[in-house]
């Protein structure tokens, strides 16, 4: 019997796994490690999300891939809020299983294929180009995409604020870009899960009106609740926009099983509904930002971007191997600038989720 062929063979080594042997390194310290190496939260999930989920516990049977009328309205809500974004529909919305998942797995569900090409940052969160890759389309990184050859460009991802770098876009930039892919007929998805962890800018929506004229033609925003609102474990995410798009989408996912859990639907619409918990995470990843950026400034590193996200962007001028591995020999692990791109190679990206505690011990080995 012929061996299918490979669907992995198209794929770059799990970035993760070049960290195992530093991981050790910093287990191994006497203090134990601290691990800044994954943008994973640790602070509980707040009461009221909490609540939710036990409430909607006895939910026996299959709920929908389109969610509940709740949760669309919830949705719909939270970005006229939120985003600014006006005259949002149910079917503008579509509840997805975590974006991650969506990232990876959304050319191949837009029917992209060998000579179709997408495009992400130079510098971007990797799973950009798995998802190109798993299709079988032409992985393209790029500085400005308005510079793109747009023949055969089918899906532009944009990122801002960026993971890893923390860079935001500003509105002019955002309305020119929406501009350029509507001209070229090329379908825009715009990752905005750390929208509301600005802190030196205020991170902008592709779908308010000032970037996309009031239309949504086009254009598809992405948002998690995983760091906002430290629900990674719920896989909780949605989009927003064309919704033309969606219906499509909607379509691939219903024959595909694709559906948030009931009580995670029912968990998320607590959690778009109050601000306060959103407010008080704020706080804590400001504090933790605050202490972990002075004391890396004054053991001898420079913070680029980093305006935004839940990362700081930190070099000291070297090879980023070379970083972590002496970082890791003070109990520190930190992500290699690398694992986002050759264009990251002299940085690290440093995480602010962990404890108040570790990140205290963070600063004291950074001293040392």
């Amino acid at each position: 019997m012929p061996t299918p062929p490979s669907l992995s063979s198209r794929l770059p080594v799990f970035p993760w796994d070049r960290l195992e042997p530093y991981k050790a390194t910093a287990a191994g310290h006497p203090g134990g490690i601290v691990d800044l190496s994954v943008g994973t939260p640790v602070d509980p999930v707040p009461e009221v999300i909490q609540r939710a989920l036990a409430d909607a516990s006895d939910r026996p049977g299959y709920p929908t891939v389109w969610g509940t009328a709740e949760l669309r309205d919830a949705i719909t809500g939270w970005c006229e809020r939120r985003l600014g974004a006006r005259g949002l529909r149910p079917a503008d919305v579509l509840p997805v299983v975590g974006s991650k998942e969506l990232v990876a797995w959304l050319p191949v569900q837009l029917g992209l294929r060998p000579g179709d090409r997408v495009a992400f940052p130079r510098l971007a969160y990797p799973t950009y180009e798995v998802g190109a890759r798993l299709a079988g389309a032409e992985p393209v990184a790029y500085d400005d995409p308005r510079d793109l050859d747009p023949e055969g460009l089918r899906l532009l991802w944009l990122n801002s604020p960026s993971n890893p770098t923390g860079r935001v876009l500003d509105a002019e930039v955002l309305r020119a870009t929406v501009a350029w892919a509507r001209e070229h007929g090329v379908l825009l998805f715009s990752d905005e899960c750390y929208l509301e962890l600005g802190w030196e800018a205020d991170p902008v929506s592709v779908l308010h009106p000032d970037v996309c004229g009031g239309s949504h033609e086009g254009v598809v925003a992405v948002h998690s609740l995983s760091k906002r609102s430290n629900l990674a474990g719920y896989r909780a995410a949605f989009l927003a926009g064309d919704a033309g798009v969606l219906g499509e989408l909607l379509t691939i996912r219903k024959h595909g099983g694709m559906m948030v859990p009931a009580p995670v639907q029912a968990a998320t619409v607590a959690a778009l509904n109050d601000d306060a918990h959103v407010a008080e995470q704020r706080l804590r990843y400001a504090a933790r930002r605050d202490a972990l950026r002075t004391a890396l400034e004054k053991s001898g590193f420079r913070i680029e971007h980093s305006e935004a996200s839940l990362y700081l962007w930190a070099t000291r001028d070297e090879p980023c191997w070379e970083t972590v591995a002496d970082l890791a020999g003070r109990g520190v692990l930190v992500a290699p600038g690398d694992f986002y791109g050759s264009a990251g190679d002299r940085f690290v990206r440093v995480a602010l989720t962990a404890t108040d505690e570790r990140v205290a011990e963070a600063v004291r080995r950074l001293g040392a």
